[in-house]
């Protein structure tokens, strides 16, 4: 599991490869993708938008902004907690994701960054 902390939110993150969903013999990659987010501050925290930079081991890079995380936009209380999984493609059998949310404290609209950290996605079978 990968984890970072930023202005007390911390983000972790667990992938899976769905063997299942994708297609090697067509360069079709699914993975899931588990992400944890608490909050360790001392503020009610609401999560706004997401940013992610998604690339293939052949260089190709997309970006994905949106409101909120899989159509919600929680709100922790300190001590709190979020989790949700959501999922990509891709058209190599490795590969790799950052991003960052944008959070807001509900106390005084702050808003602020919070680092999602950079994570592989790899195909088990490219690690034998």
């Amino acid at each position: 599991m990968i984890s970072k902390i930023t202005e007390g939110v911390r983000v972790s993150i667990e992938t899976n490869y769905q063997q299942e969903y994708s297609s090697p013999m067509q360069a079709h990659y699914v993975f899931t993708y588990r992400i944890q987010i608490e909050n360790y501050s001392e503020q009610t925290v609401k999560l706004l938008r997401r940013h992610w930079f998604i690339y293939d081991s052949n260089g190709l890079m997309r970006e994905v902004e949106g409101e909120g995380v899989v159509g919600q936009q929680p709100i922790l209380e300190p001590g709190d907690s979020h989790e949700y999984v959501s999922g990509c493609n891709l058209k190599t059998e490795m590969g790799k994701m950052r991003g960052s949310y944008l959070m807001e404290r509900l106390v005084d609209g702050k808003q602020f960054t919070v680092i999602i950290p950079e994570f592989m996605l790899i195909a088990p079978f490219k690690l034998n």
